[in-house]
């Protein structure tokens, strides 16, 4: 992704809820979401089935009218829009869904024009632009076959080919890879990372493909209707680098590691300052990402024992084990950045893996 700076989203999501169906039997299936779509950027969007995926993903795309919130796109208030302006909209999104939604009547490269008449006008061009985009997806040798003469896989790509060949500055896509093999998949996250990088497009996808998850520059997890966690990939990288380093993390498969640091939130403190006090209520664990802090504890009747940390360390977990007050005051002695994990979230990492929670007592052994 190149370097966005300033530069203002494609999409701005902001207190985004929406339900289905009518009193006494109304279900609300998102809640207050917000969510940026930046220009060069490949957002993918996991979570549960049933968690709203591709409800927020309609509505980002002008399929479906905004109920609650507000969702900015292309620099246009999408909830005071007229049903023709939102036509205007969508096309410039292009659609990847996981339903091929092909003519069959039409050959795979008529399939595709049927996406560009209303741009070119010219039949030779609009056949040109087809073609090279259906051999972008390995489909050159398949121009004039009709649906039913194609595999799935290939009817998927063809429907890939018609969503961007217009080259949007906007895609959607919904398990774009659900029905491609290893080779097809990646040949398709190619072309989607090519268009952001070349068009400054924002791409926006859900999927539970494992393999293309390294396209990534931002993963989102959304569970019963609620974005959850929103995190760029290099720091969940570096996240998970620091909690192999730590005793009670090093033997958590790296998968357990990403869903943690998917759950951490990124804190800056300025140097002098506080960032735990000893005797408080201890209510997060820290991994120091940059900066130094001092670590000192008072004991009635001993001399006070100072430490310092940096990057790497981690400290605060005592109390959220134990439910003491804290053991220790933590200073920034330079401007420090953290990654925080609240209690809620270090509980349920404890229920998940009896490994951990043995790993970490042992260690609070040994260091007390």
């Amino acid at each position: 992704m190149k370097p966005n700076g300033s530069r203002e989203p494609i999409v701005r999501v902001r207190a985004l809820s929406h339900s289905f169906g009518f009193e006494p039997n109304r279900k609300q299936v998102l809640h207050d979401n917000n969510l940026d779509l930046l220009p060069g950027e490949i957002v993918i969007m996991t979570g549960p089935s049933g968690s709203g995926k591709t409800t927020l993903l309609t509505l980002i795309g002008a399929l479906r009218s905004v109920q609650e919130g507000s969702i900015v796109a292309f620099g246009r208030e999408l909830a005071e829009m007229k049903p023709n302006e939102l036509v205007d909209i969508r096309r410039g999104i292009g659609f990847i869904f996981q339903g091929h939604n092909l003519f069959d009547s039409l050959s795979a490269r008529e399939n595709v024009n049927m996406a560009i008449e209303l741009i070119v006008q010219d039949r030779p061009e609009r056949d040109l632009r087809s073609a090279e985009m259906l051999s972008k997806v390995g489909l050159g040798g398949r121009l004039d076959y009709k649906p039913q003469a194609l595999s799935g896989g290939q009817k998927q790509r063809v429907a890939i080919a018609r969503a961007l060949v217009n080259r949007p500055k906007l895609i959607l896509a919904d398990e774009p890879t659900a029905a491609l093999d290893k080779e097809a998949g990646r040949d398709v996250v190619t072309i989607l990372q090519a268009l952001a990088e070349d068009e400054d497009a924002a791409v926006l996808i859900i999927t539970h493909d494992p393999r293309i998850l390294d396209v990534a520059d931002r993963i989102i997890n959304l569970v019963d209707g609620r974005i959850v966690s929103d995190i760029a990939v290099e720091q969940t990288v570096k996240i998970v680098a620091f909690l192999q380093k730590c005793p009670i993390f090093a033997q958590q498969p790296i998968a357990t590691l990403a869903e943690f640091a998917a759950l951490m939130e990124h804190e800056t403190f300025r140097p002098g300052e506080i960032i735990i006090r000893q005797g408080e209520v201890g209510d997060r664990f820290y991994i120091v990402e940059s900066g130094t802090v001092e670590v000192l504890s008072t004991k009635d009747g001993h001399p006070p024992e100072k430490a310092t940390l940096g990057p790497g360390d981690f400290f605060g977990e005592v109390a959220l084990l134990t439910g003491e007050p804290r053991n220790a005051t933590v200073t920034a002695q330079e401007p420090v950045q953290v990654f925080i994990l609240a209690k809620a979230h270090f509980d349920r990492a404890l229920r998940t893996s009896k490994t951990l929670e043995e790993r970490l007592r042992e260690a609070l052994y040994h260091r007390r």
